[in-house]
């Protein structure tokens, strides 16, 4: 055990986590690395150059004569997945913690700092990209010793692209780094820190063991579910699976234990053996809160089951997911699914459509609400469907989130128009270092789930970072607004909204659905609506066909006789014409602009 170290990588986006790690591989001979940013095997992961999940690797490393296994996870950088990170650190002793030379520190470094420092983690400061000419390691220095209270000697200059620094990192892991603590002859306690599904081997929970000694072969339970197995295989993570006979205290690796449900594994949850249980779970994850709510539904009604079948394994694989069974109107039966972002919410759609061959709409993206009616009773509300009637509604309360944004001081003017824009109010702003602020805004969720983030990264040029987390609710003057065709109400388009604006999203949504929905043989009308009063319209004018073109010279009857029965047949297929929404239109609403 005085030789296991366990560490992860934490860092903002784009700060070289990824390719830190491949050098580190490269060093301790673990791998060849053939290929940029080995651990990222998502086809999603390399196509847009970002981390999704976690990613734990085990290497081998000789230093003064000793041999050493250093257990290492890449984390994701995006402030949507630090769910991943939270869960990453719980089955660590320390982090790198590192910071672009030429960017220096942003949102995302100090949130997951903080994040390492509450676990107690061990942290060695790294500045990455030092080869680069825009690199800057003696301003970054400054921050990093300011942000960490550390010496200047303790912090390491590298490069993932040269390898520089690379020795002097594992040298750190080792000395700094504390082995982990555990009693081997204890009951053995294990925590699952991340599951994936396997199509021939069923479900592979990966943990990290506390106390106590697993062994192939033995009967083994699940602390919170109560489900027993026997260990088929267990073993370490290499590139690949590399069964051993025995993990003990500090190891980390994977189980098989032949598990075909999705339901009986969950991340957080402890194994221990049946005949010597453990006397009680290990703590450390809390649930996570899903902020952006959104509908997912099957194109065609009978993949209704295939939908839920692929949301339970991609659920094993991204535990941050949640979904339950809803309906719609316009839609049929779906699911409404919480994420944690946006960003988040397009990856799940693009990986049910890559990993499960499910085709998905998606709806408007909300968040929940708390109605309290005139009686003093509280609901929550995620979607606007299920708004109660106005009348009895006292009043509706949307949570607020606490944001900080860090950025250069030539933007600070068109970011505080954007957040006041938002229904933001300023809580403070702290100059870090040389010319880079903080900015506090206290900021309603609502208004930022849709366009915030894209927005905020345009008008600084891409220089402004951004975190947030959640802050309480507050009343606020929310109103439902709704979309008819042919005086219809699609559900599905429904949205709810601040009073000041809805009658210009009204108008806007009005003019963009009718860009998107294709001409019928009928008039189409698109009406906005609060209540029973309708605030913007537009028509969709109809394809006619010139029936009197046949007709000519002679009688006007004739004419008017052929013009007639046109209208009558137009008024007919009107009565039983029902209008398609095309998928473009679910997702056009999101990008008005």
């Amino acid at each position: 055990m005085k030789n296991i170290r366990n560490f992860c990588i934490i860092a903002h986006i784009d700060h070289g986590k990824s390719t830190l790690a491949d050098r580190l591989l490269e060093f301790t001979k673990t791998i060849q690395v053939t290929e940029g940013q080995m651990l990222d095997d998502m086809d999603l992961e390399r196509e847009r150059g970002i981390t999704i999940k976690s990613h734990a690797i085990q290497m081998e490393y000789d230093y003064q004569g000793e041999r050493y296994v250093l257990n290492l996870i890449d984390t994701p950088g995006h402030v949507d997945f630090s769910y991943e990170v939270s869960r990453s650190i719980a089955a660590c002793e320390g982090a790198l913690l590192i910071v672009d030379a030429s960017q220096g520190v942003q949102a995302q470094t100090i949130s997951n700092l903080y994040m390492a420092i509450e676990h107690d983690l061990e942290i060695i400061p790294v500045i990455n990209k030092c080869d680069m000419a825009s690199a800057q390691p003696d301003e970054v220095e400054d921050e990093i010793v300011e942000l960490l209270g550390c010496k200047r000697e303790e912090i390491i200059r590298a490069s993932g692209k040269t390898g520089m620094g690379v020795e002097e990192i594992l040298q750190a892991v080792i000395e700094r780094i504390p082995h982990p603590v555990g009693d081997e002859e204890a009951p053995l306690q294990a925590l699952i820190f991340d599951s994936v599904f396997n199509s021939f081997r069923g479900i592979i929970a990966y943990f990290k063991v506390e106390n106590g000694v697993i062994r192939t072969g033995d009967k083994v339970k699940f602390f919170n579910t109560g489900k027993e197995y026997d260990a088929d295989e267990i073993g370490v993570l290499k590139m690949d699976m590399v069964p051993r006979k025995e993990l003990r205290t500090g190891d980390v690796g994977y189980i098989i234990s032949g598990i075909k449900t999705s339901r009986e594994v969950r991340v957080g949850d402890t194994i221990t053996h049946i005949a010597r249980p453990c006397a009680q779970a290990i703590e450390g994850f809390e649930e996570v809160k899903p902020m952006v709510f959104a509908g997912v539904y099957p194109i065609e009604a009978e993949d209704f089951e295939d939908l839920r079948s692929s949301l339970e394994k991609l659920q094993l694989n991204d535990a941050s997911l949640t979904f339950q069974p809803e309906s719609s109107v316009a839609l049929g039966f779906g699911f409404r699914c919480g994420f944690l972002g946006l960003l988040h919410m397009e990856i799940v759609q693009e990986r049910l459509d890559r990993e499960f061959d499910m085709n998905v709409i998606t709806t408007v993206p909300n968040v929940s609400y708390r109605v309290f009616d005139k009686q003093g009773n509280m609901m929550e509300v995620h979607n606007p469907g299920s708004m109660p009637d106005p009348t009895l509604i006292d009043h509706i309360e949307e949570p607020y989130i606490r944001a900080s944004v860090i950025t250069t001081t030539d933007y600070i003017g068109p970011i505080m128009t954007l957040c006041l824009g938002k229904r933001g109010e300023l809580v403070k702003q702290e100059y870090i270092s040389g010319n880079r602020v903080e900015i506090f805004y206290d900021l309603p969720l609502g208004e930022i789930v849709i366009d915030f983030y894209d927005k905020l990264k345009s008008i600084s040029k891409g220089y402004a970072s951004f975190d947030y987390h959640p802050n309480g609710f507050r009343p606020s003057k929310l109103v439902k607004l709704d979309i008819l065709l042919n005086g219809d109400p699609v559900d599905a388009l429904s949205t709810l909204t601040h009073f000041d604006n809805a009658e210009a999203f009204g108008r806007r949504m009005c003019e963009k659905l009718k860009e998107l929905i294709p001409r019928q043989q009928f008039d189409i009308a698109i009406q906005a609506a609060i209540g029973s009063k309708i605030i913007a319209r537009e028509t969709v004018k109809q394809v006619r066909k010139d029936v009197t073109a046949k007709c000519y010279g002679g009688d006007v009857s004739r004419k008017r006789k052929l013009l007639e029965k046109q209208k009558k047949g137009k008024k007919r297929m009107k009565q039983i014409g029902n209008v398609e929404v095309p998928q473009k239109a679910f997702l056009a609403v999101l990008k008005l602009d």
